[in-house]
């Protein structure tokens, strides 16, 4: 008996669950692809590069998203069976409300769990390949770095500005700043190229400059002038100058874990400085510390148990509730920021689910301990 109830509230939970996870991430996963546009439309990304770089961040809206989800799916769950009497039927039949507690409390730690390795071990590995993608990818829009009236720096050390583009194609008073070595045809050192027209060629790999000069600072600070009549440029395998070092997120836990130890200070993103280790700290207290507080949303969602449905504030305690939880999400967000500054920060981060857990769980075990015990 109580192994088909088990099973039955197990298979409406992961049913609720899946599909508000995956509502929630469809849509913030849309709102953010429409944003990284701008790998393509400003730096010159290509579209595939762009489809694997945002596609790759969806296990870390997938992570950010599972304590919510779990909120949601624990109370509409609750509040499903409540509304069908089925919850009526169990207490009836002489089933104990702190089994259910119980289930909720296991499902709960199941959770954590993916949490744990979504954030931990998931999350690092697939935005340190996406960085990878960014910072392996050549420039294959030549045409963004031809914007009219605008100077465009999308490649390091590359300053690029157009006065006009006319309707063939063509674009005029063309001035390129490379600051050393950007260019094939530019050795080291400061060069300008100035030109009055200029055009793309049919492969879109140069752009082809008419009636110009290029202006060379020498060392001692003499300036070489050469003028042309038609010159090419060389622009195929330029890169963007799109962050490619790896951030804290997207760096292994292990070389966190042994960045804190002091056992790998040459690897990035080890610096020794307050600010670096203030974020290292907060960042492996994000991984290891927010899946904590699963357990203790799925207790808070647990006093729906309490409510009758005959009682008039019934709907009332759905949102008290939810709002109870959803404050737990929110203030775990905002202290782990702070657990970097020192380790009583970090200790009364983690001590705050852990005392709360017993005191809520014996809460609820008192609220039921008139309950059936079978």
């Amino acid at each position: 008996m109580k192994k088909t109830i088990y099973k039955y509230f197990f298979h409406e939970f992961i049913r609720y669950f899946s599909v508000v996870l995956f509502a929630l991430v469809a849509i913030i996963w849309t709102v953010q692809a429409v944003n990284f546009l701008d790998l393509v439309t400003n730096d010159g990304h290509a579209f595939k590069i762009y489809l694997l770089y945002s596609s790759l961040t969806i296990p870390k809206i997938f992570t950010k998203l599972i304590p919510f989800s779990f909120l949601i799916a624990s109370m509409l769950t609750i509040s499903k069976m409540e509304k069908d009497n089925e919850l009526i039927i169990l207490w009836t039949s002489g089933l104990n409300k702190i089994h259910i507690v119980n289930l909720i409390f296991r499902i709960s730690l199941i959770v954590m769990l993916l949490q744990h390795v979504m954030a931990s071990i998931i999350n690092p590995e697939t935005l340190n390949f996406s960085r990878s993608l960014l910072k392996n990818s050549e420039l294959q829009f030549v045409t963004t770095l031809l914007k009219e009236k605008k100077f465009n720096d999308a490649v390091k050390g590359l300053t690029v500005f157009v006065d006009k583009k006319n309707n063939d194609g063509t674009y005029e008073n063309i001035l390129i700043r490379d600051e050393g070595k950007v260019l094939t045809q530019v050795s080291s050192g400061t060069s300008t190229i100035i030109a009055k027209i200029g055009y793309l060629s049919k492969d879109e790999k140069k752009l082809i400059l008419l009636n110009g000069s290029i202006h060379k600072l020498e060392p001692g600070g003499r300036v070489n002038v050469v003028e042309f009549e038609k010159t090419s440029v060389n622009l195929s395998g330029l890169s963007t100058k799109t962050i490619s070092e790896a951030k804290i997120q997207e760096t292994s836990t292990i070389q966190i874990i042994q960045c804190m130890q002091s056992k790998n200070k040459l690897t990035h993103n080890c610096s020794r400085h307050a600010k670096n280790l203030r974020d290292t700290k907060a960042e492996i207290n994000r991984r290891f510390g927010m899946p904590i507080f699963i357990p203790l949303l799925a207790l808070i969602s647990c006093f729906l148990l309490t409510s009758r449905r005959d009682k008039q504030k019934f709907g009332l305690y759905k949102y008290i509730y939810f709002f109870i939880g959803f404050v737990i999400i929110v203030s775990s967000e905002i202290t782990v920021r702070y657990t970097g500054i020192s380790w009583n920060h970090t200790a009364a981060y983690y001590l705050m689910p852990i005392i709360l857990l017993p005191i809520v769980y014996l809460t609820l075990l008192k609220k039921f301990k008139y309950e059936n015990l079978n």
